[in-house]
């Protein structure tokens, strides 16, 4: 009997003080135990999320897990006209915006671009190099 597959029922044993809130709980449908769940969330603070998997997933290797990345103008270089054909074309800003940029990378660092895949931060990396600006991928 192959065919047949059995499916095996654990027995829980349940404290005599929780019989009736479990007996309550096995009525309910899906869709009440989820509404249940945020109720409970909300009047706790708490979240029902396995802490087990953000445990996990801070423990892994920074670099490898990384997917998104940010791209910084840095300095802009003397090909200023130049640096900022790219940031328009990279951004999508008009004339205005993207000049004020750059103007204000001249004394601090500008985010250009955030939450990009590392080959199109690499493609920006190098349309930057070839104006003449520095940028820098975090």
């Amino acid at each position: 009997m192959a065919d047949e597959v059995k499916k095996e029922e654990t027995k829980v044993e349940v404290p005599a003080k929780f019989e009736k809130l479990v007996s309550e709980v096995e009525k309910m449908s899906i869709v009440e135990l989820a509404e249940l769940v945020k109720v409970l969330e909300n009047k706790f603070g708490v979240s029902a999320t396995a802490p087990v998997a953000a445990a996990a997933a801070a423990a892994g290797p920074a670099e490898e897990a990384k997917t998104s990345f940010n791209v910084e103008l840095k300095e802009v270089g003397a090909q200023k006209i130049e640096v900022i054909k790219v940031v328009r074309d990279i951004t999508a800003k008009g004339l205005k915006e993207s000049k004020d940029l750059v103007d204000a990378a001249a004394t601090a660092p500008q985010m250009i671009k955030e939450g990009v895949k590392k080959e199109e931060a690499d493609e920006m990396v190098k349309k930057f190099a070839a104006a003449g600006a520095k940028v820098e991928i975090k």
